[in-house]
């Protein structure tokens, strides 16, 4: 395990490019908690991550987004 839970996959080739993932991030970080975009290369997609133990109760709540 990288330390990481990934909340949402958005992908990078849609026409608004990063815009819906960080616009859910954003809409996380409202919430309390502390989500980022970051970029996963090998699949092409946008990902909205909590890193670590910092997301607590309410990022298990959304839970790891399984891969396709």
């Amino acid at each position: 395990m990288n330390g990481r839970t990934v909340l949402e996959r958005f992908p990078a080739g849609g026409p608004r490019g990063s815009w819906p993932a960080e616009e859910f991030a954003r809409a996380r970080r409202l919430e309390g908690l502390p989500a980022e975009v970051v970029m996963d290369l090998a699949t092409d997609m946008f990902l909205v991550i909590v890193r670590g133990g910092d997301g607590g109760a309410h990022a298990a709540a959304w839970g790891p987004v399984p891969r396709p």
